[in-house]
């Protein structure tokens, strides 16, 4: 049976450069770019890819901070038919050659800083065939402007997909260790994108703005495409490290008036003076989401930029898309009804939420088990990755791995998580993945990693080390070293503390919930009030 068609999700660019050719589509400092230049260069990229043999359904894997190309280059993978692997940019070399080799990428868009990265890479797999560099290339790689500069009178083409042909791998990390790549697929995306706009950002125009203070490999390059779709311009901050005068100047001077972020960076902008000498009236949507926001934290924010706060809460495999709490449903009132202290909001548009036990069946009102969702946001799969992929989607629910409870309004409480994974300032980290590099260690004969309550960031990681006998006593600095280069900063544990023994079950398993209640009784750790 033949499947239907689908639009190609690139054509969002193609509408938007038509309708507003001259209007602003993006702005870094002193630079800005209009929808017709930004797609004209798509176009041209779009062209110079087909000419080198890249195809519907090759994957290209990025490897960029947040510039002009790392903008425009999902919209190239999307009309090309192709796959976008985007990366955190912090990633080691040896965690993106991880994720070039696993999804058999045949082009990496890399810019010129990362060349140990792209080594790596090369190194790792046995797909990947061109290396277009954004800056200054070496002998065998192509130049990406130079390669957009042979195309000038390019015009729009997109491939014709059908709805479950995928468009994005956003890499999600697992409990058993390496990433998954989620499959993110054109006719998914579509709803995803009208969904975040009714939900998240109602009523933008071109006449509005945004800002991204995160790199666009996730979160912030979902809301990238929600304000082309509407012809919106985006800010990129000049730099990667987030100086919050410098932000605060550029949404007065902008006129900014949506942006998505984390609550850590909520925190650190609104306690910042800057927020008190710059005109942020224009905001109008302050999307956040990732982690949960501590009460303290999110009454100052309201009480700084006013209602405008959004929460939603949704993993990569879903896109965002579980729940939200908008505007309206936010006060720094305790008293206040519409405050919902500690709720993450209503199910989305679209979607049905529902706790399940571990039968798979409805929990009453108010008792706790596991978030599952359904509806067209949920993900094609892990690719790859089929037994991933049905544990997942078992019983035909997307299965979050976290606990939480359900009132009689139809609102979802989180309690807390089945997995061993924290989130800290925004991402998402897996301990094993860091235990296992800490293990290589000689000095290490047991570790324990563990997320604890942090008034910062949200949650950290904190370490619990058994010393190897007959070494020279390991101390934190040298794990520390040790982690240098084998694993992304943000998954450092903030914490070590060394014991004598592991708590452990009858099964010999080193037993987690048990060492948190040992680190508090111990005194080890002090939990910040909620």
């Amino acid at each position: 049976m033949n499947a239907a068609q689908s639009m190609n999700l690139g054509r969002l660019l193609t509408h938007t450069a038509r309708l507003y050719p001259q209007h602003t589509a993006l702005i870094q400092g002193e630079q800005r770019w209009t929808w017709t230049q930004l797609n004209q260069r798509v176009n041209a990229m779009v062209s110079a890819l087909r000419a080198l043999g890249i195809k519907k359904g090759n994957r290209i894997l990025l490897q960029s901070r947040n510039n002009l190309q790392t903008f425009e280059n999902c919209w190239v993978a999307f009309k090309l038919g192709c796959v976008w692997v985007p990366t955190n940019f912090r990633l080691t070399p040896p965690e993106v050659a991880y994720l070039g080799a696993s999804s058999g990428a045949v082009a990496m868009i890399v810019e010129d800083c990362f060349q140990a990265h792209t080594d790596a890479v090369l190194a790792a797999s046995d797909t990947l065939k061109h290396i277009i560099v954004i800056g200054q290339p070496r002998a065998g790689e192509w130049s990406y402007e130079t390669l957009i500069s042979q195309h000038p009178d390019a015009v729009d083409a997109e491939e014709t997909v059908v709805y479950d042909d995928p468009l994005w791998f956003f890499y999600t990390s697992g409990t058993t260790g390496k990433p998954k790549a989620g499959i993110l697929t054109h006719g998914q995306m579509a709803f995803v994108i009208n969904n975040h706009l009714a939900d998240l950002i109602p009523g933008t125009t071109e006449q509005d703005c945004s800002i991204a203070v995160a790199p666009l490999s996730h979160g912030a390059g979902i809301h990238a495409l929600l304000n082309v779709a509407r012809g919106a311009a985006t800010v990129l901050m000049p730099s990667e490290k987030l100086d919050p005068a410098q932000f605060w100047h550029a949404v007065e001077r902008h006129r900014v008036t949506n942006m998505f972020t984390v609550p850590t960076i909520i925190k650190m902008l609104v306690e910042h003076p800057a927020v008190d000498e710059y005109d942020h009236s224009t905001l109008r949507f302050v999307i956040y989401a990732g982690a949960p926001m501590y009460r303290a934290d999110q009454k100052l924010a309201l009480q700084k930029l006013g209602k405008v706060l959004v929460q939603y809460f949704g993993l990569g495999e879903v896109t965002g898309n579980i729940t939200v709490l908008p505007p309206d449903m936010h006060s720094a009132e305790d008293t206040d009804p519409n405050a919902n202290i500690g709720s993450c909001g209503r199910p989305r548009v679209g979607m049905e939420v529902a706790i399940l036990n571990d039968r798979l069946e409805p929990v009453e009102t108010g008792e706790i088990g596991e978030i599952c969702c359904r509806g067209p946001a949920v993900f094609a799969g892990y690719h790859g990755n089929p037994e991933a992929t049905a544990k997942a989607l078992r019983g035909g629910w997307f299965h979050t791995g976290d606990l939480g409870r359900i009132d009689e309004r139809g609102l979802l409480y989180i309690t807390g998580r089945e997995s061993d994974m924290y989130i800290s300032g925004g991402s998402n980290v897996y301990p094993r993945e860091v235990e296992e590099v800490l293990l290589t260690h000689p000095g290490v004969a047991e570790i324990a990693i563990l997320g604890i309550p942090d008034e910062k960031w949200g949650e950290v990681g904190v370490a619990v080390v058994v010393r190897r006998e007959g070494v020279n006593a390991v101390e934190a600095a040298e794990l520390l070293g040790h982690l240098e280069g084998r694993c992304a900063k943000y998954r450092w544990p903030r914490h070590f503390v060394f014991w004598d023994a592991m708590p452990k079950s009858g099964y010999g398993k080193i037993v987690k919930k048990d060492i948190k209640v040992l680190l508090i009784e111990r005194g080890d750790i002090t939990l910040p009030p909620a």
